[in-house]
Order: C-alpha cells, then sequence, then structure tokens
C-alpha cells in the first residue's frame, strides 16, 4: 500500500465523526477512498499508531483505519 491507493473498507468499522452522521454511530463498511498519508513517523521519529493508514473517502469525511481493515482496489 501507498499514498495514492483506492482502497475499499472490508470490515466493519464503525465511526462517530461522519458528516451526515455526526454523533451518531456510522458503519463505513463498503465505502472507497484514496490513503492520504501514513502515521509511521513523527519529528523525525518512528513511531507505532494504532489506526496507522489514513483515508479520504470524501471532500469532507477523512478516518484512520488499520492495514487489516482496508483492501487495495485494482
Amino acid at each position: 500500500m501507498k499514498v495514492g491507493d483506492r482502497v475499499r473498507v472490508k470490515e466493519s468499522v464503525i465511526v462517530y465523526h461522519h458528516p451526515e452522521h455526526r454523533g451518531e454511530p456510522f458503519d463505513i463498511k463498503g465505502l472507497e477512498g484514496e490513503i492520504v498519508s501514513f502515521a509511521n513517523e513523527w519529528r523525525g521519529k518512528p513511531i507505532s499508531a494504532n489506526l496507522p493508514i489514513q483515508v479520504q473517502f470524501t471532500k469532507k469525511f477523512k478516518a484512520h483505519l488499520r492495514e487489516t481493515e482496508i483492501e487495495v482496489l485494482s
């Protein structure tokens, strides 16, 4: 996986910050987006983030996910 790859959420992931469902549980399983960044370095030092992959789904909605929760689209 790399920045710019198109991905799909393959597992059930509940978020509470979706712009159209703010404050309510919303399952993003099946949504497609693009990887915009990885949280593996901070100020030049390696870090181990729990949710290292940031995916942009729409102009207003991004989410941090694990590698096991997404699949790369060909």
